[in-house]
């Protein structure tokens, strides 16, 4: 833990940049086929402009934590909101969808900023118990604030045009730069010094630590996973299942109110239940749900509410571990948390997309993403095993100091 209560943010500041990145990702989906008609773009080159978003999150991660490490949590904190504004900006005006594309990369690459260092300021200014519930309350918020986006975006792009979300996006990027500017303190001890084999040294030391794999991976197949269930969605529900196209989107809204429940009762149960034991029970109901699930699929018994109730269960138990495993894997080495976070967050980030390919194997979508679901579901639970037992065996290198005296001859 680094600064004192008095130089804690506030939480409510630390949601809105955190979840800002992935709103921007969330809101535009729904405006683009308005889109590719008013820039005369193929379908397949507007929906680039999420694909490379998705990108832009997770490779940005692996570089603000470290210049984070380096100079400040504030200042890097900063300059990726000025990036996140500036290509919101740039989507706002873009008249041709290349432009928009490497505007909305400009705009992911700024946004992944509060992602990292939203989480690295929570675990700075609070011990582990403490660091677990606030991190399950910015779960929460952030999970809600992407799943009412579409709506919002939806709604925009009918009544003012799609242009009209980057207007939004841009004035969120102004807002909150200048909360940042004026609220913020800073968090992290700066090193001041930076250099490529000292970021491949961070990265070397925590991909070398089977505690932080074991958290990290264990973090994302318990978390993202989640992404194949979104991926075949539209498929189980309308082809599977026969049912209108227009409700899929309320079907999927079931994994909205999974996560949030269960980070509201990870915020509950932390400090009564140990962190590790709330990581690997919630890991198990979420391997329940997914089994009862694919279980439901290969008997033939697989039935809308049966599917709404099992993916509540499963989601309900990924956002109960998702805070505990976070807590855990940026806890290893407190000298590079931002690091930790970054390379944390890029993780999830592979993990969902594996899953999301993997979906789509085989001729029958409830059955890859019910396979893909307990798969990870128990990949995820050896991971965090793994990472417990070798959590002792792990200890950053020890700094180079003088000596407190020294002798003669």
């Amino acid at each position: 833990m680094t600064g004192p209560s008095a130089l804690r943010p506030a939480l409510w500041l630390l949601v809105l940049i955190t979840f800002s990145g992935t709103l921007a990702m969330h809101m535009f989906v729904p405006a683009l086929p308005n889109a590719a008609r008013d820039l005369g773009a193929s379908v397949t080159a507007t929906q680039m402009t999420i694909s490379l978003y998705i990108v832009g999150l997770a490779v940005g991660q692996l570089v603000y934590g470290p210049l984070s490490d380096c100079f400040g949590r504030r200042p890097i904190l900063l300059g990726g909101l000025v990036l996140y504004t500036a290509g919101g900006l740039a989507a706002l005006v873009a008249p041709e969808v290349h432009i928009l594309i490497g505007a909305r990369l400009i705009q992911a690459l700024g946004g992944c900023s509060g992602l990292v260092l939203g989480r690295a300021m929570v675990r700075d200014t609070a011990g582990s118990e403490d660091a677990a519930r606030r991190l399950a309350f910015m779960n929460l918020m952030v999970t809600v604030g992407p799943g009412l986006a579409p709506l919002v975006g939806g709604a925009l792009a009918a009544t003012l045009g799609w242009r009209s979300i980057f207007i939004v996006l841009s004035a969120l990027g102004v807002a909150n730069l200048i909360l940042t500017w004026r609220l913020l303190p800073e968090t992290g001890r700066p090193s001041r010094t930076i250099s490529v084999l000292s970021l491949g040294s961070d990265y070397k030391h925590l991909l070398c630590s089977p505690a932080f794999l074991g958290f990290s991976i264990g973090g994302g197949c318990a978390t993202t996973s989640m992404y194949a269930f979104i991926a075949a969605a539209p498929f189980i529900f309308v082809d599977q299942l026969h049912q209108p196209p227009q409700e899929v989107g309320l079907y999927l809204g079931v994994l909205v109110v999974g996560v949030s429940a269960g980070s509201a009762l990870a915020g509950r149960l932390i400090g009564r239940i140990a962190i590790e034991r709330l990581m690997i029970g919630a890991n198990m109901v979420s391997v329940a749900g997914a089994v009862i699930f694919l279980i439901t699929v290969l008997t033939g018994r697989m039935t809308v509410p049966t599917t709404i109730g099992l993916m509540i269960l499963f989601t309900l138990g990924a956002g109960m571990a998702s805070p505990a495993a976070l807590t855990k894997a940026i806890s290893v080495n407190p000298k590079v948390i931002g690091s930790a976070a970054g390379l944390y967050g890029f993780t999830q980030m592979v993990v969902g997309a594996v899953c999301t390919s993997l979906s789509g194997l085989g001729g029958n979508p409830a059955m890859a993403a019910g396979g893909v679901l307990a798969a990870a579901g128990l990949v995820g639970q050896v991971a965090f095993w793994i990472a417990l037992r070798n959590e002792a065996r792990f200890r950053p290198l020890p700094e180079i100091e003088p000596p407190a005296s020294c002798g003669k001859g």
